[in-house]
């Protein structure tokens, strides 16, 4: 239920600037990263494969094997891990907010 007082403060709050939807057209990937998802990680299966000349000589798996990479909200790969749910409960450990990509 709304009042008088209520329709007072809302004719008397300023739009805020900056945010229409041409403002984010313009943002950069590195600026999307930056605005509102700190804590959101991305979880996406990789084969070995994908990432052998990463990992060196320090992965010695097949190429086909399933893997769970998790990046940061601007692309860069955190960790690589065995299986989703340990790639999801690390993330949480560290209060992130994992979300799949696939």
């Amino acid at each position: 239920m709304r009042n008088e007082t209520d329709n007072d403060a809302a004719e008397n709050i300023e739009p805020v600037s900056g945010w229409g939807t041409e403002d984010f057209r313009a943002l950069t990937p590195e600026m999307f990263a930056n605005v509102g998802v700190p804590n959101i990680v991305y979880v996406r299966e990789v084969r070995a494969s994908e990432i052998e000349g990463e990992a060196g000589d320090e992965l010695n798996l097949p190429a086909d094997t399933r893997l769970y990479a998790v990046h940061a909200a601007n692309g860069i790969r955190m960790a690589v891990l065995d299986s989703r749910d340990a790639a999801f409960a690390g993330a949480r450990q560290y209060d992130l907010e994992p979300v799949s990509v696939h």
